[in-house]
């Protein structure tokens, strides 16, 4: 069997790090030092790297509160991070290490927030099996609206009329390098009005991120007479699309400023991708679905798919002994 050792990341690591990630096959952008560290000063890094001897095959993005570690909470997904060659036996013993390592350091409770199977670039489901064997809890599961751009998907009738009304109203899309426009007039007083929330990220965080991953950050503003009426900000990878913010003005419905935006994203810009992400439509932790979010892109034919968020107990490290005969 082989044996691993298990460290914390450092800066020392960066490269290292950014290397792994680059070409593993489930990771995205997201895992990018520079990504996750943005916001460093709102979480404690508790980011680990798994070596086997001196190779380095896996990595957990991942901060701690008191004596729980997180997939990382500053991410959309997480969970471990494998290099292509691994294979299933090798991840239950990587997992057992990494478990085991965790309990020896005081923390009694793993959540890992698994990264949706579409952004994968190879198969990678080893860890629902790993927390199947860990009798790990399901805390919260995810229903996230996706197209599948591979396969023939259906707009319905009353969504292609509201794209028709966008092309009567002489609306016009740009893709713009600057943030603070849409951010100040449409993005905060919407979140403000509706949910009494701000987003996740200032204008000036989405424009330093942007700089630093250009390919992967892109925004859309859509202008009527030369005012903005809606915009919305995609996070790109190498097989999906997903728009990260989305909004509009009052008047978005009766000049289809929305449909005509989404219309032109997923038929144009982003028609050679796999997969067109919308995201969730869920409130209070997946227990509930905003229905008017989810008709809305259901009528661009979405289909759903799934993240699992799961409890682990680091204690139950030795239930992944003995799991090869």
């Amino acid at each position: 069997m082989k044996n691993y050792s298990i460290r914390r990341y450092t800066i020392d690591d960066y490269a290292l790090w950014n290397n792994f990630t680059s070409s593993a096959k489930n990771a995205t952008f997201l895992f990018h030092r520079d990504f996750m560290e943005y916001h460093s000063d709102r979480f404690q890094d508790f980011s680990l790297l798994v070596f086997e001897g001196e190779e380095l095959v896996s990595v957990l993005p991942a901060n701690k509160v008191e004596n729980t570690l997180f997939s990382h909470q500053g991410l959309t997904y997480g969970g471990f991070v494998f290099e292509s060659k691994i294979k299933l036996g090798e991840v239950i013993v990587i997992t057992k290490a990494v478990l085991e390592f965790l309990n020896q350091n005081d923390i009694t409770t793993f959540q890992v927030k698994l990264i949706p199977s579409i952004y994968n670039t190879f198969f990678s489901e080893e860890i629902e099996y790993a927390v199947f064997l860990l009798d790990a809890k399901l805390i919260r599961r995810d229903c996230l609206s996706v197209i599948d751009l591979a396969k023939p998907f259906a707009v319905t009738k009353t969504r292609k009329e509201s794209i028709r009304r966008g092309e009567k109203n002489n609306l016009v899309i740009k893709e713009e390098l600057e943030f603070d426009l849409f951010w100040n007039e449409i993005l905060i007083p919407n979140l403000a009005k509706k949910h009494n929330s701000k987003p996740v990220h200032t204008a000036e965080e989405i424009s330093k991120l942007q700089q630093k991953f250009p390919k992967n950050i892109r925004h859309f503003n859509v202008y009527a007479d030369n005012k903005i009426v809606a915009g919305t900000t995609v996070f790109i990878t190498n097989v999906v699309a997903h728009p990260q913010y989305i909004s509009g003005n009052e008047q978005k419905n009766e000049l289809g400023s929305l449909d005509f935006l989404y219309n032109h994203l997923i038929t144009e810009v982003f028609k050679n991708k796999n997969f067109f992400d919308f995201g969730p439509s869920h409130e209070e932790n997946g227990r509930k679905i905003n229905e008017g979010i989810l008709f809305w892109k259901e009528t661009f034919g979405a289909k759903t798919t799934v993240q699992d968020y799961y409890e682990v107990k680091t204690a139950n490290y030795h239930f992944l002994e003995n799991v090869m005969l």
